[in-house]
């Protein structure tokens, strides 16, 4: 019974990453589209997050209320109905409309699953699941740009990927007595939720949300603006661009399906410091070569040092903060991620409008300093 609720699991994982590229995949086409400046994208990514941010707050709440299977099923059902919205959209008022359930949707399933394997599997299965995530987030620019290419516009590609979400959710209703029945137990439900206060005050808390912070930041830049930039300031096309996007969630999928085994030998730390040097290697590669192989290999580098970061520290939160406090964790950990996304991808669509997108790569390097500069104090705060 536990194995078969972590298949289902795993398929959870897929569908969270099927929406989370596919924007900035076709945003090149969109924003003229509706007749907007491509720094529109922002405030779509804003609304969004801020959905994740206020559902990822609620999560410890929710889950306790209704379990981790109903909050997952709800939640992609909640995704399914807004990227079908999204794909019948025809003004940018209707965009930001349907951004909001996309959101809500996102934040409670994210924290809720992450806190359970969390809890109940090792670490290879964290990195394993986070890998599904990447499947699906390469999916995502992948199936946008075949509909691109066949013709058939951007929208198509927004409603094949809410009708395979939405086939997901069915299958999720479907198999929630898995959750129920699991011999599988939490470890949070004799305790009370924590306020965000109490949680600001536990060492180390501080340092680990400007780590995920920044780790977001860099990751949602790049879903964000990685086919604009090649647009833009390398002048390759725009379905090529967004095909060429899937390179970085290429490099988080093999990474994290290698750091599944590397967590068997390596610490979850020494993985996470090993990541952050890789991603600077690629953003390095990125600002001094032109050539697009050369842009497309430091997309793959920078994806493959993301890897490991994300599902480590989540890993690892059980143990570094205990686990009756683990899914009030999570869920701020979630809050300050999706802080990340919401406000950084925006200010660099600011800074690509009104200076160049060719800073692209050098905002992506100063935040990933800032991410190692932090970790480093999260270990000293917590060793």
């Amino acid at each position: 019974m536990v194995h078969i609720l972590l298949a289902v699991i795993y398929l959870a994982f897929i569908s969270l990453g099927l929406p989370d590229s596919l924007l900035g995949a076709a945003w090149p086409l969109m924003y003229p589209q509706m007749q907007v400046s491509v720094s529109y994208a922002g405030i779509v990514s804003i609304i969004i997050s801020c959905g994740t941010v206020v559902s990822s707050l609620l999560s410890d709440r929710l889950t306790r209320k209704f379990g981790a299977g109903m909050v997952t099923a709800f939640s992609v059902a909640m995704t399914a109905a807004a990227l079908l919205g999204f794909s019948m959209s025809r003004h940018f008022w209707m965009l930001c409309l349907f951004a909001i359930p996309y959101g809500l949707g996102a934040g409670s399933v994210d924290a809720a699953l992450n806190n359970y394997v969390a809890l109940h599997y090792a670490s290879r299965h964290m990195s394993w699941l986070h890998c599904m995530w990447g499947i699906g987030a390469s999916l995502g620019p992948s199936i946008m740009s075949l509909c691109l290419g066949a013709g058939m516009g951007w929208p198509s590609g927004y409603r094949t990927i809410g009708i395979i979400q939405l086939i997901l959710a069915i299958g999720l209703f479907i198999t929630l007595p898995l959750w129920r029945k699991s011999s599988v137990k939490t470890e949070i439900g004799n305790s009370k939720p924590l306020r965000l206060g109490q949680i600001l005050q536990i060492p180390g808390v501080k340092a680990v949300l400007i780590t995920f912070f920044c780790y977001c930041a860099v990751e949602a830049t790049t879903f964000l603006w990685a086919s604009s930039y090649m647009v833009l300031h390398h002048g390759i096309s725009e379905d090529a661009a967004a095909g060429y996007a899937g390179m970085f969630f290429l490099g988080i999928t093999v990474g994290r399906a290698l750091n599944g085994f590397l967590t068997m030998r390596c610490s979850d730390s020494l993985l996470i410091q090993a990541g952050l040097c890789i991603i600077v290697v690629g953003i390095v590669i990125m600002l001094f070569f032109c050539a697009t192989w050369c842009i497309l290999f430091a997309l793959l580098l920078v994806g493959f040092g993301c890897a490991p970061i994300y599902p480590c520290i989540i890993h690892s939160t059980p143990e570094i903060f205990g686990a009756e406090n683990s899914q009030a964790l999570i869920g701020v950990q979630m809050a300050s991620a999706y802080t990340g996304s919401m406000l950084m991808p925006p200010v660099f669509g600011l800074i690509a409008n009104h200076l160049t997108p060719a800073l692209f790569p050098a905002y992506l390097l100063l935040f990933t300093l800032l991410m190692l500069f932090s970790f480093r104090i999260l270990l000293r705060q917590t060793k």
